[in-house]
């Protein structure tokens, strides 16, 4: 009831208010904050597997027996880098759900190296060129030279010919605790491709301790050899994916947001990253919405916030965990899906119900989502009831050929999607 009243209130206020609210996307109406809920997936380790792709497209096993895969990278010549890891810390987690977890490959030590895969003639041979990483994820391959964001420092690898042919220069530290609950360091090159732009997930939930590095949940931008850090947006709890729509050249990311508010709250989101804006986070979600825990803690920062973050643009359900994102190209692909984004919900343990388990379409219209969201990628899922998946979807990219390949982490697989009008 609370947050209907709020949402009356705001969005009037929006309709009627300044010119920096006129500005961003109207809230939505989300419920009143619930009871917590965790319902752990069981991982079925069967061979009966069916992904399902709309009409036009066929999905194939690409590689299998692989090792958490998280992150891809296309290189020119057609080889694929793959970045191997995992969570390795879980503080205040029970015994037993640890060991859940361990055993969907979920948790455990980490396989910390970047593997190569060569695809020739319809046949993948994969073998590890880097080891002894620090949890890597973000990649980038420009002007032969090969960046690797690790969990606490970027990497850069002289890389002529495709081959590591030094050691490694670490350009950039980064905050990773403890806590370090989001991990995850995406990189990509701005779309001058004169600096680079790095994710730094919050360490914490909300921050109700108030020892989460204030740096982290943002956006920094970077020059190339790692210098004049700025921080390029904030109050983004976790964002992973980060992409330039080819159309607008605007900065998207996905975004996952925080636990502990009940299974319908708040959703996390895909939204328009714009340059020196904040965007909530611990204080506010969507903007409008204080957070219940700051609101005791920092009311005054609460406050503050209802009036300076910026709503993100699109709502992907509460604890779906997008991360894989991509804009298409349009190379050897149905037209439909070249305005709009890939993205990909690897699905949380926050619902009662398993919600996210695959990848969707966000069709755009004028550079902005249209509110639609359409299913994929799915079969991620064995049983909706018991709770049973096949697999994981985290990221997405495009190879040189318009197909896509997608990585199953705890499936330890990579599935390939193309298009054929045969289909």
């Amino acid at each position: 009831m609370k947050n209907n009243l709020l949402y009356l209130v705001i969005t009037t206020f929006f309709l009627f208010s300044n010119e920096f609210l006129l500005t961003q996307p109207l809230p939505p109406k989300l419920p009143d904050v619930g009871t917590p809920v965790m319902r752990l997936p069981k991982l079925i380790e069967e061979s009966s597997i069916n992904l399902k792709a709309p009409k036009g497209f066929e999905v194939e096993l690409f590689a299998e027996n692989l090792s958490s895969p998280r992150w891809l990278l296309i290189l020119p010549n057609d080889n694929i880098l793959v970045a191997q890891s995992r969570t390795e810390s879980l503080p205040g987690l029970p015994p037993e759900t640890v060991k859940i977890l361990t055993k969907m490959n979920l948790f455990g030590p980490s396989p910390n190296n970047i593997i190569e895969i060569s695809n020739r003639n319809g046949v993948q041979k994969a073998h590890p060129i880097i080891s002894d990483l620090n949890q890597p994820f973000g990649m980038i391959y420009f002007k032969e030279q090969l960046y690797i964001a690790n969990t606490d420092s970027i990497l850069k690898y002289n890389f002529q010919n495709y081959k590591i042919n030094s050691s490694p220069l670490k350009i950039l530290d980064i905050p990773a605790g403890p806590p370090n609950n989001h991990w995850t360091r995406n990189i990509i090159l701005n779309k001058e491709m004169n600096k680079i732009l790095v994710s730094v997930g919050s360490g914490t939930n909300v921050n109700e301790e108030g020892t989460d590095n204030i740096e982290r949940a943002a956006i920094w931008e970077i020059n190339l050899d790692g210098s004049e850090k700025k921080l390029y947006a904030t109050g983004l709890r976790n964002p992973v994916g980060m992409a330039y729509d080819p159309f607008s050249q605007k900065l998207w990311t996905t975004v996952n947001e925080r636990d502990g508010l009940g299974e319908f709250l708040p959703p996390d989101y895909f939204t328009e990253v714009v340059e020196d804006e904040f965007y909530g986070w611990p204080y506010v979600y969507f903007g409008i919405y204080p957070d219940p825990r700051q609101l005791n803690i920092n009311p005054l920062k609460v406050k503050k916030a209802l009036t300076q973050s910026r709503v993100p643009d699109l709502s992907l359900g509460a604890h779906t965990v997008p991360l894989g994102l991509l804009f298409h190209s349009g190379k050897n692909i149905d037209p439909r899906y070249k305005k709009g984004a890939f993205i990909a919900r690897r699905g949380g343990v926050s619902t009662s119900e398993l919600s996210g388990y695959d990848v969707i379409f966000v069709p755009f219209e004028d550079g902005y989502p249209t509110g639609e969201i359409e299913v994929f990628l799915s079969g991620f899922i064995a049983n909706i009831d018991k709770a049973e998946i096949f697999g994981r979807p985290v990221g997405i990219t495009e190879m040189n050929d318009g197909s896509m390949l997608v990585t199953d982490d705890v499936g330890g697989k990579i599935w390939r999607i193309h298009f054929s009008e045969k289909s």
